[in-house]
């Protein structure tokens, strides 16, 4: 047994008897961990470690790299935890251990035997955003739905489950997020929303795997685990059969509303929170009504699964603005002179939403990119019926009086003004800063039946820049969440689709999709810049290890944006309309699958 794996076993056995939970809140108080896919609970991204600074992050050196072997989008990160990293890939969704005290040696690999024919029902590339750690396992959510428990000392097989409803994957159902565990439960979603798969979420016991709650998205109120009279919406109870009644039929049956973002945790009220994703089809013509709960906000118990409070951001959505975006806790953030403990939700609708995370009050809803044109504004007066709902433009609404409408010009695009691309939050500077995509679309829906396993899209999409602005495809930005204001912003030629990095060294992290790792201070000035083999869509991660700290990020082009280099795709409205948009791409970067952990040499 290596030194790195026997003290990584020694850890585990110092745990033992403790809950995952009471396990993960100690190893996550070192910062020099990486030990949840976000960071912590709170879905901050934000690292302690400042070894890395403002003054010496232009001395960044790659330290060394590993290959995955997979040439899809890489998205997610790796974990550390002591001297050990789990590197994952995207599908067959292979998983590494590396021995950091011995130049990233294979410690274990793991890679599962899955059926190739997931791949077609995967809308967005073979993504997995990651693997989860608790009570000495790493758990691994693999495309066919599956989620394993692997033995973190050997990569042993502890126990796995299917998740998905229908084992063969004939509904069309997928898995692409990442899990979280949260005390004696592990917690995953189901993607498919584009097969007509009904969202839900679903908690395993850590221990031995078996189903311990199930929550749908839409449905009647005992499987959506409401109870009418104490879950609330925007502060009253939601009432009986709230989400069926807003679906015509038994069509919620397949209302999408899945669940493949990620998912936070506040351990003082004991509430999972995550969002819900577009309603099937995409063409509203055919499902009329408010479409509850698809495009929603939902605070849950983390023991029972009830629902204490939802909220829908999106109501009878026409553009695809799945609600799946992380949900970022902050404490003490100041609003109208009180300090209130919050959520912070960037959503794909272009509107940022800060909420009172107790219950659910919302406080802000304000416009994160200004070329954002399908609504005006959300109503923020509580005596009216409008309030919490966006205030629709006629001319960008994809369908009137029950028939489709071939509408141009639409902003932001169906995959955001940010899709699933984390944003971190700095408790020292109070600011949220964002990835974004700065694109806009021609949508035109179309009729489709539904075929279990098939696609259940109904709408051709056509994706280009902004007009009128810097004629790039994206801006990272710092955002003021108390007041609703970008407070700076930094132009970029294409979408930022990764994830975000801020630490106690004053800077911010984040990667693009030409492949550049780029380093800011606190104003956005930019300080430093590499270009790694392939386009980036990683969340950035920092760890410390024999006194140093690093910084890591998978590069590896693809996803939604990069699903024409990804897939080899051409035609410009392939891969739902993103071919098009970023046809560019491949004159700045092509496919590849590597880690990169870069370090100061001297700090």
């Amino acid at each position: 047994m290596t030194v790195a794996l026997a003290a990584t076993a020694l850890s585990f056995s110092m745990m033992a008897g403790a809950s995952a939970n009471d396990e993960l809140q100690s190893l996550a108080s070192d910062a020099k961990n990486w030990v949840m896919p976000t960071g912590d609970y709170a879905n901050t991204r934000y690292s302690k470690l400042n070894k890395i600074n403002k003054d010496n992050v232009k001395d960044l050196q790659v330290a060394w790299t590993f290959s995955t072997g997979v040439l899809r989008g890489h998205e997610g990160g790796p974990l550390i935890i002591g001297d050990v990293m789990y590197v994952h890939a995207p599908f067959p969704n292979t998983v590494y251990a590396l021995d950091l005290n011995n130049d990233g040696k294979i410690l274990w690999k793991y890679e599962p035997r899955q059926d190739s024919n997931v791949i077609p029902i995967m809308c967005c590339d073979t993504v997995n955003r990651g693997v989860a750690y608790g009570d000495g396992k790493i758990f691994l959510y693999q495309a066919d739905t599956t989620l394993v428990a692997l033995d973190a000392k050997t990569g042993e097989v502890a126990w796995s489950v299917k998740n998905g409803e229908a084992a063969d994957g004939s509904k069309g159902e997928s898995g692409t997020s990442a899990p979280m565990v949260v005390k004696d439960k592990v917690i995953v979603g189901i993607s498919g929303g584009e097969f007509g798969v009904r969202g839900h979420l679903t908690a395993y016991n850590v221990s031995d795997g078996k189903q311990a709650w199930r929550a749908y998205s839409m449905g009647p109120d005992s499987e959506m685990l409401i109870d009418p009279e104490k879950t609330t919406h925007l502060g009253k109870p939601v009432g009986a059969d709230s989400a069926t009644k807003t679906w015509e039929g038994d069509q919620w049956k397949i209302g999408g509303g899945t669940t493949w973002g990620w998912y936070s945790y506040d351990p003082k009220l004991n509430l999972i929170y995550y969002g819900t994703g577009n309603p099937s089809t995409w063409n509203p013509s055919q499902r009329p009504g408010d479409n509850r709960w698809s495009m929603a906000i939902m605070a849950r118990d983390a023991d029972t699964g009830m629902a204490k409070w939802l909220y829908q951001m999106t109501p009878h959505d026409e553009w695809d603005y799945d609600g799946v975006n992380e949900m970022i806790l902050a404490d003490g953030i100041e609003i109208e002179g009180k300090p209130r403990d919050v959520l912070v939700h960037f959503d794909r609708n272009g509107f940022a939403y800060t909420l009172d995370r107790a219950s659910g009050e919302l406080l802000v809803a304000k416009k994160y990119d200004p070329a954002v044109n399908w609504a005006t504004e959300v109503v923020m007066d509580k005596n009216s019926e409008q309030y919490g709902r966006p205030q629709v433009v006629d001319k960008y609404s994809t369908a009137k009086n029950g028939e489709d409408v071939n509408t141009t010009g639409i902003c932001p695009a169906a995959l955001g003004t940010k899709d699933q691309q984390p944003a971190s939050y700095s408790p020292k500077t109070k600011l949220f800063y964002v990835p974004t995509n700065h694109v806009c679309m021609d949508y035109e829906p179309y009729k489709v039946s539904y075929t279990a396993g098939q696609p259940y899209i109904g709408a051709t999409l056509s994706m280009y820049p902004a007009p009128n602005s810097h004629g790039g495809m994206g801006n990272f930005i710092a955002w003021d969440a108390a007041k609703g204001e970008i407070v700076w912003s930094k132009p970029e030629q294409f979408s930022v689709w990764s994830g975000a990095l801020a630490t106690d060294g004053d800077i911010v992290f984040y990667g693009t999709l030409e492949g550049y790792l780029k380093a800011v201070d606190k104003d956005g000035k930019e300080l430093y810049k590499f270009k790694t083999p392939s386009g980036i869509i990683g969340n950035v991660t920092t760890y410390e290890h024999n006194g140093k700290q690093y910084v890591a990020v998978l590069s590896g082009v693809g996803g939604w944006a990069g699903i024409g280099l990804a897939a080899g795709l051409t035609k410009g409205t392939d891969g739902l309309g993103a071919v098009g948009g970023y046809a560019g791409l491949s004159e700045y970067t092509a496919l590849g699958g590597q880690l990169t952990v870069f370090t100061v040499p001297e700090q």
